[in-house]
């Protein structure tokens, strides 16, 4: 069992090919240790697969392609073979697309340069259908070279599968999409207004954390980090409803904080919903949030990323460690985590050119 496991438990690493990335790693992950070794990569498959996401199923793996063009790929997972790509690059109709995700049958993507939600139907092998539909978000925000119109920067389904919420740096809200109509596509169900100039850039559900009472059937903790003034945004989502309410902020660096402009990329929630960990790009720093010592996150600590420019922080589906990309940098930087304080301690680093996102594939057995 111990052979099997440690067979099939694989990373992967996406990255900017237009920045000397070598497309999308294939990584072997050590259980025991945390260690990523190289095992393939995808060259030129696909033109800046900067974002992934793992089909709930398993067995396939979504790419954006973060260009001018706009696309996204499908890739089928062979153990330890390389990434087969099935048929090609579909387009999205939009430019630029930062993030995406599976929901109700289609692949959703969030494209920052059109500021756009693209939805793709995917066929019963996991390949996409080249039948986009796309959904324009209108708006703008105080800043004035970030926020000159929308910039949709991440499509995230609730635990329900019945929402899709779409953070948008350029109009500084949530947009809210209604997957239960009869007809499949992006049915807009609202938007809601965050604080101006903070810019959202993408949000985590915290799992497992719900409260039930006759008055509020089901409530959820969504955390929202905003990339332009490196703060979280704590709110409330009812599913039922489809109701998110923003609730206040914290700072994720230090109070007096004078280094260098941040720009807050990725947010991590621990699995037990105790901890956050938000990477800050600029500061180059990991933030540990202590999610239990009330309704707002504590800033307890920040530590360093072991790299430049964090544009994504990971963890495996088991907890306990976090994985670093680091952009700039060139590298993928794994942390353990202490279990009673949530504070990363670096373990050890694999070279990654361009590295910008991480993904796991770990088997439950």
């Amino acid at each position: 069992m111990a052979e099997s496991t440690q067979r099939r438990a694989q990373a992967y690493i996406g990255s900017f090919t237009s920045a000397g990335g070598r497309g999308i790693t294939t990584a072997a992950l050590d259980i025991a240790t945390g260690a990523l070794t190289p095992l393939h990569h995808t060259e030129d498959a696909v033109t800046d697969p900067s974002f992934l996401a793992l089909a709930p199923s398993g067995g396939t793996l979504y790419a954006v392609s973060e260009s001018d063009q706009g696309g996204a790929a499908a890739f089928a997972l062979h153990r330890q073979e390389p990434l087969e790509l099935l048929g090609s690059t579909v387009s999205v109709h939009a430019a630029g697309p930062t993030h995406l995700s599976v929901a109700d049958g289609r692949l959703h993507t969030a494209n920052y340069t059109s500021g756009s939600v693209t939805a793709l139907p995917l066929r019963a092998d996991g390949s996409l259908e080249p039948r986009p539909v796309t959904h324009q978000h209108h708006g703008s925000g105080p800043v004035a070279d970030r926020q000159e119109g929308p910039h949709a920067h991440a499509a995230v389904p609730d635990p329900s599968g019945q929402w899709l919420l779409v953070t948008d740096l350029g109009t500084d809200s949530v947009w809210i999409y209604d997957l239960r109509g009869p007809r499949p596509g992006l049915h807009l169900h609202r938007e809601v207004p965050l604080r101006a100039g903070t810019g959202p850039r993408h949000l985590a559900f915290a799992p497992g954390a719900r409260e039930r009472t006759a008055e509020s059937p089901e409530v959820e903790w969504v955390y929202v980090v905003n990339e332009l003034d490196s703060t979280v945004t704590t709110c409330r989502w009812r599913s039922n409803t489809g109701e998110l309410e923003p609730l206040g902020e914290t700072r994720v660096l230090p109070s007096g904080h004078t280094g260098p402009a941040n720009y807050p990329s990725a947010l991590v929630l621990s699995p037990d919903g105790r901890f956050a960990w938000v990477a800050n790009r600029g500061d180059d720093s990991i933030a540990v949030l202590d999610l239990s010592a009330g309704e707002l996150p504590v800033l307890t600590a920040t530590v360093p990323c072991g790299g430049h420019w964090p544009r994504d922080l990971a963890a495996p589906p088991a907890g306990g460690r976090l994985y670093a990309a680091n952009e700039r940098s060139g590298d993928v930087t794994w942390f353990d985590v202490d279990h009673e304080t949530g504070m990363p301690h670096r373990g050890g680093s694999l070279p990654a050119p361009a590295a910008s996102c991480v993904v796991f594939d770990v088997p439950l057995d």
